[in-house]
């Protein structure tokens, strides 16, 4: 019986890889055969934007850019209604006699007080609430220095303005009082005992007020005129 000779099968061939050449083995090893997606660099948090910081730091409002009211409203953290400078000068003036009118017209109604009297006391109440309260509160509250200059008839801060103010809100408390007599004579005639028209806080309040803005828009207006003829000299 003849023996099967035993094929030998071919020995496997091995590919070439596409190895430039005179590369080396170490070389050959690290050469990736596909492409490797690489990370995205992260960004150096503790680099200083030290112009920036430098920008902030001697920020003021010669070297800002102009920013609108309404585009600043948007990072305001108070309340989204925005109420008038104007509006809130007013109120405060209001709101400031319309208490001395409570406290002390009708805290002191019981007593027999001559009407001069009466208004040397709620000059004086009057005088100092506007140069220690009033006129502190527009100074706190204004946005810029001065803003609120044009709501007082003495802008100073020494009490060296106290008896001015003093003196102003005696006449703006006796303009007052001859408002109402001067309705209630229209509304009620010469002859009657009663007035038509009680004193009350918030008509004493707004009446003073108005008077007050009518004085004030004079001293406005002279210095006005006397500016426009330094002007002219």
């Amino acid at each position: 019986m003849a023996k099967k000779k035993k094929v030998s099968s071919p020995a496997p061939k091995h590919e070439k890889l596409p190895f430039p050449h005179g590369a080396s083995l170490a070389d050959k090893r690290e050469i990736p055969t596909a492409e490797t997606p690489t990370a995205p660099a992260e960004p150096d948090y503790y680099k200083l934007k030290l112009q920036a910081v430098e920008d902030l730091v001697t920020a003021n409002p010669e070297n800002s850019p102009p920013v609108s009211r309404q585009e600043l409203r948007k990072y305001h953290a108070g309340p989204k209604v925005h109420v008038a400078d104007w509006v809130k000068a007013i109120l405060l003036k209001v709101w400031f006699a319309g208490v001395i009118c409570y406290f002390f017209i009708w805290g002191l109604s019981t007593l027999a007080l001559n009407q001069w009297d009466l208004i040397f006391i709620l000059g004086v109440v009057l005088g100092g609430a506007t140069h220690l309260l009033t006129n502190n509160i527009y100074r706190f509250t204004a946005k810029q220095e001065g803003a609120y200059d044009r709501w007082m008839m003495f802008p100073g801060k020494s009490l060296a303005f106290l008896p001015a103010d003093i003196l102003y809100a005696m006449v703006l408390i006796l303009c007052t009082i001859m408002t109402y007599n001067g309705i209630n004579l229209l509304l009620a005639g010469p002859d009657s005992a009663a007035p038509a028209l009680g004193v009350e806080p918030i008509l004493f309040g707004v009446i003073t007020t108005l008077w007050d803005l009518l004085f004030l828009g004079a001293k406005q207006l002279c210095m006005r005129i006397l500016f426009d003829a330094k002007q002219k000299a």
